[in-house]
């Protein structure tokens, strides 16, 4: 009978998944590990917004298409790519940039080997330990996609302006679970919004009151005088996580319930009753926090992955080897 079990068991895996391996690499490109480790922590020193940017990069290129580089496709005269889709305008430079030098360095060591999809991956992981979060296995193997389409990208990733039951509805369709979903928002420990994507909670709020009286009411204030100008100043932002902006922690989840978080989708979190006991555990014990933001990566880094005929090993990240049809 154990034949058919492991076969069964087997079946249950998706195909695409089943041939990804931790040391996919280990022959081929054997110094992988180090050179996406040296670039990733060369840029990150240069540029501490880096990490941040990178895991809302790696974040929107999986829940469009799974986790196939796609939003790293540039646009053409005949392809409006991901990377356009209005969501994805205030993507980081230096996201793009960071995987750009792991790429470069990679085909000098090992040409037409290492995927981007791996290499973003992989670049993620390494940035969220870098400032401090936990480590998690990242298995490889991924192939980059042929298809990078802006029309695809509405509907696929979560809005601030979201209610709390179409932000789990969008992720439990993708097969998340709401401590997932939760842990997944823990993110938000690191990095910026910038001002238009909150200014409705703190200019204009209510004919009662200008601003949210959720908001920390000194915070509301401090916020106020920091995006004063974002209607002509789009590059105008404030830290998603006050307190410990740079370091990955459970700081996030303890603002959120001092009236300290940004976004109305933040604050949904910290009041929803679905997702409420979920920030308030996280709140305190952050083990508990990294223990499940790194199951719930590793399960992210491989929704939907192209592996064999699926894709391909991108020369560039930013455009196909060769034109594909949709």
């Amino acid at each position: 009978m154990a034949f058919p079990l492991l076969f069964l068991l087997f079946l249950s895996i998706p195909f695409s998944e089943s041939k990804l391996s931790l040391d996919y690499y280990k022959k081929k490109c054997p110094d992988f590990d180090k050179i996406v480790r040296e670039a990733v922590t060369t840029k990150q020193i240069a540029s501490p917004t880096t990490a941040a940017g990178t895991v809302r990069l790696f974040f929107h290129d999986c829940m469009v298409e799974g986790c196939d580089a796609s939003v790293l496709i540039s646009s053409n005269s005949f392809n409006k790519a991901d990377r356009d889709a209005d969501i994805n305008l205030s993507l980081a430079g230096d996201a793009f940039d960071v995987i750009v030098r792991a790429k470069t360095a990679l085909e000098l060591a090992c040409p037409g080997i290492v995927s981007c999809s791996d290499i973003l991956a992989q670049a993620t992981r390494d940035l969220i330990t870098m400032v401090g979060g936990p480590f998690y296995p990242v298995s490889l193997g991924r192939k980059d996609g042929f298809v990078s389409l802006a029309s695809r990208v509405e509907g696929h990733i979560p809005r601030t302006n979201m209610s709390m039951t179409h932000i789990i509805k969008m992720f439990a369709d993708k097969g998340f679970t709401l401590k997932e979903i939760v842990a997944l928002s823990g993110a938000h420990t690191i990095g910026f919004s910038h001002c238009k994507e909150f200014s409705d909670r703190i200019f204009n709020y209510s004919k009662k009151t200008p601003t949210d009286p959720a908001i920390y009411p000194k915070f509301a204030v401090a916020l106020r005088k920091t995006c004063a100008n974002y209607t002509k100043d789009h590059t105008m932002s404030a830290f998603n996580d006050v307190m410990t902006p740079g370091k990955f922690d459970n700081m996030y989840f303890q603002n959120l319930q001092r009236g300290l978080g940004l976004l109305t989708s933040d604050h949904l979190l910290a009041t929803d009753p679905r997702t409420r006991p979920i920030v308030d555990l996280y709140a305190s014990d952050q083990t508990m926090f990294f223990q499940e933001f790194s199951h719930a990566m590793e399960k992210l880094s491989v929704y939907g992955v192209k592996t064999g005929p699926q894709g391909e090993v991108r020369h560039r990240c930013d455009a196909f080897n060769r034109p594909h049809k949709a």
